[in-house]
């Protein structure tokens, strides 16, 4: 693989639309990709496939686009159970199972905003659900949506603040009604595509999971490890890339680009390109060209 700027190939695995919470268009989030110098951009929207058509038209020569999707997932074996997150790529858009589980969970996603957003107005903060809704322009709704409500409002200065433990991040957060992690790894490779679990080790996120599940999931099917990700101190990145080195997986490094609802910037982490190329071997969909 070449790339188009002459320098090593910049692969990034990791970004978001407004097809779900980030702030660029499908459309817009692949002419940044193009004007940042990427050769490899993959759209992973939360739940979603809504931004690849729009992305897939807006291609420029010599960008490719990986199609994918963050899963939200869950893993039961600790109390409460423990949120993580999974990237899909390459995957049938209309495998029927995944397709269903994606709408069950899109829908649980907004459900569950209404209810935190109806728990802030209950402790007399000024929000309101519609607002916040056409704010999302149909993407699907996550707590970004609710955060950029409390900056508007003038309650916090950033996404970063509202995450918090006084606001989003404990006070006001409801769980999600997530796929189990083995279930989603099961509908990922019966879609034939190539599952990837994001920022393993992110404790700054909150809890991790143990290594032994992720050795479980990797039996089960799961291809790879996000190791590189601005939320990975460097311990936390060698730690995950020697796990991936001993249980035989793959592993991405990517930005994980919100646009302006995080600080992060398309391409700060790339991706190798063997590692590129075993997901494009393994995945059923093909890469988009311009």
């Amino acid at each position: 693989m070449t790339s188009r700027t002459g320098s090593a190939p910049r692969i990034d695995l990791h970004a978001h639309s407004t097809a779900s919470d980030g702030t660029l268009t499908p459309a817009g989030l692949v002419g940044a990709a193009f004007d940042a110098g990427l050769d490899v951009l993959a759209i992973t929207d939360h739940d979603t496939t809504a931004g690849w058509a729009p992305a897939v038209g807006a291609l420029r020569p010599g960008l490719r686009l990986v199609r994918g999707a963050e899963l939200s997932c869950r893993w039961s074996g600790a109390q409460p159970a423990v949120p993580l997150h999974l990237l899909a790529y390459l995957f049938d858009p209309d495998h029927p199972e995944l397709v269903a589980e994606l709408a069950r969970v899109r829908a649980a996603r907004e459900e569950r905003g209404e209810r935190m957003v109806g728990l802030l107005r209950a402790d007399g903060i000024d929000v309101n659900w519609p607002d916040i809704l056409a704010g999302a322009g149909g993407g699907t709704v996550g707590r970004p949506h609710i955060a950029q409500a409390l900056i508007r409002a003038g309650l916090v200065d950033s996404v970063r603040e509202a995450f918090g433990p006084d606001w989003l991040g404990e006070r006001y957060r409801l769980p999600k009604e997530d796929i189990d992690v083995f279930r989603a790894v099961r509908l990922v490779r019966e879609a034939g595509g190539v599952p990837v679990f994001a920022h393993p080790r992110a404790t700054r996120r909150g809890r991790v999971v143990p290594d032994e599940l992720i050795a479980e999931l990797a039996a089960a099917g799961l291809a790879g490890l996000e190791t590189d990700h601005e939320d990975h101190s460097p311990a936390e990145r060698e730690h995950v890339r020697a796990l991936a080195a001993e249980l035989g997986l793959l592993v991405t490094g990517s930005s994980d680009f919100h646009g302006t609802h995080k600080t992060v910037q398309l391409g700060a982490f790339s991706t190798s390109v063997e590692a590129y190329e075993r997901i494009v071997a393994e995945g059923v969909t093909e890469v988009a060209s311009g």
